[in-house]
């Protein structure tokens, strides 16, 4: 069937060399490792890790970050074996298309949009809500019209997705050096963070540090995990169950790695640098995580924790208002790096499906001087702004995590086919124990998605549905795989 034609590993390392498709290589393995630190670090130390131990996993929201980590583990081995050996923008998009076929690429890049798009704008809206609160620490208001999940207009998050989107075509490098500034602050503020809070930590607030399972307004209806649905469990938060509920909603904080993936045609050693990149800034992020949700619980009592801005409240508990301020400013640039590094990822998988021809050619078109596909940029920037500006996101966060967890499935299941239709290819980075590595990611990937709420699988039915009639409405048609065989 067409529509499940290939496009070859050689095909695509061939079309990134096309004068009009080329994008410059300026990334090292220090600059792909601080992407990933950059977008992993933000949304989840400082905005999820309150909520989730608060309504679902109580002090244990420390092993619901370790259980997430090793899903994304699992998946960032099968990653960088694909990575190394297929260096193309697109990352699940495109290692999808030479193994599983054009519409299966097409659904996972579709799905991937989802993810990055709607991921930054729900980032943006965290980073103008940060804004706001450090705003009036210093004597501004701002009006509620125009700052906030709930203004007519939310122009802080309007106004930063714009400015990075400038930051984003004027070229790769500067957008590194601008994310590397960024990524200092923000480790620096969370290891303070760690260090300082250690001097405020009660052991009583430990315990119990599995609170035993009781039902919750947060788990009834549609809220509740799909899981506990399918099997006829009364939804319940706390105990065992809420530590894994728990690591479908952390998860949110791991999003990243693959995005280090999409840069893989814009770095200098590809199959050496990707695989330090993807792994490295993982391992560094899961520390971190592990760190400051111990810190935290252990600073507060679970159920009295903030769930807009849970560690800067926790210093205010204790007295420590200067850190709470310091905090906010590492947020603001913590949170502006996820928003950055997002955006870049979505324009490269737009990119390479534009490219394909899946979507209009003329938007893979490089700028000349700038060495990046600019109007691919310029257009998720406008479409990012006015999500984070005009709709109400906090309800459809839960779709990032989903639209990321079926990628990592797609992903691993596409390492074990290529093992067997290209068992030839060079591969600098090797996944280990397959099929093994790649099933264990596809079943816990898969237990974290039936963690999720049913009203998030019913959204991401909708979505997918409607990738799928744009497909056979315009990208099986304009696909140049297809032409190319038909000689059209």
């Amino acid at each position: 069937m067409d529509m499940f034609r290939t496009k070859s590993i050689e095909q695509s390392i061939e079309d990134t060399e096309a004068p009009e498709h080329r994008l410059r290589r300026r990334l090292s393995a220090l600059d792909l490792s601080v992407f990933g630190v950059g977008v992993i670090v933000g949304t989840g130390i400082f905005v999820l890790t309150g909520r989730v131990a608060r309504d679902t996993a109580g002090p244990a929201v420390a092993l619901s970050f370790v259980v997430a980590a090793i899903a994304c583990g699992l998946a960032a081995l099968c990653y960088a074996e694909f990575a190394a050996t297929v260096p193309v923008a697109g990352s699940a998009y495109t290692f999808a298309y030479a193994t599983l076929g054009e519409f299966p690429a097409w659904i996972i890049g579709w799905d991937l949009m989802l993810e990055l798009a709607l991921g930054a704008a729900v980032v943006s809206v965290g980073w103008s809500g940060y804004f706001t609160s450090l705003m009036a620490t210093l004597g501004l208001e701002l009006p509620a019209s125009i700052a906030g999940e709930d203004a007519v207009v939310n122009l802080p998050a309007v106004v930063i997705v714009l400015l990075l989107t400038g930051v984003l075509v004027a070229g790769i490098k500067i957008s590194a050096r601008t994310n590397l500034v960024l990524v200092v602050i923000k480790v620096a503020v969370v290891l303070l963070v760690i260090f300082a809070g250690l001097f405020f930590i009660r052991a009583a607030n430990y315990t119990p540090f599995i609170p035993p399972p009781r039902g919750t307004p947060a788990v009834e209806g549609l809220g509740a995990p799909l899981i506990q649905v399918l099997f006829g469990v009364t939804p319940t938060a706390y105990g065992i169950a809420g530590i894994f509920s728990a690591a479908a909603v952390v998860f949110f904080a791991f999003i990243g790695f693959d995005i280090v993936a999409t840069a893989a045609e814009e770095t200098r050693h590809p199959q050496r640098d990707l695989p330090i990149g993807i792994l490295g800034s993982l391992a560094v992020c899961t520390a971190l995580y592990v760190g400051v949700s111990l810190v935290v619980v252990g600073m507060q009592p679970y159920h009295e924790l903030s769930s807009a801005a849970p560690l800067a409240d926790a210093f205010r508990a204790v007295g420590q208002p200067w850190l709470a301020f310091l905090i906010s400013i590492g947020a603001i640039a913590g949170l502006t790096t996820v928003v950055l590094i997002m955006m870049l990822g979505q324009s490269r998988v737009f990119f390479a499906m534009s490219r394909d021809n899946l979507l209009p050619a003329t938007l893979a078109a490089v700028h000349p001087r700038f060495g990046t596909p600019a109007r691919v940029t310029i257009i998720i920037g406008v479409v990012t702004a006015v999500l984070a500006g005009f709709i109400p996101l906090s309800a459809l966060a839960e779709l990032v995590n989903i639209g990321t967890l079926f990628a990592f499935v797609i992903v691993s299941i596409a390492v074990v086919l290529l093992r067997r239709t290209r068992p030839d290819l060079e591969r600098a980075f090797r996944t280990p124990l397959v099929p093994l590595v790649p099933i264990l990611s596809v079943l816990a990937s898969i237990y974290l998605m039936l963690n999720l709420p049913v009203e998030t699988w019913l959204r991401f039915l909708v979505w997918l549905l409607i990738g799928v009639a744009l497909y056979f409405v315009y990208g099986r048609v304009h696909s140049r795989v297809g032409q190319a065989r038909t000689g059209a």
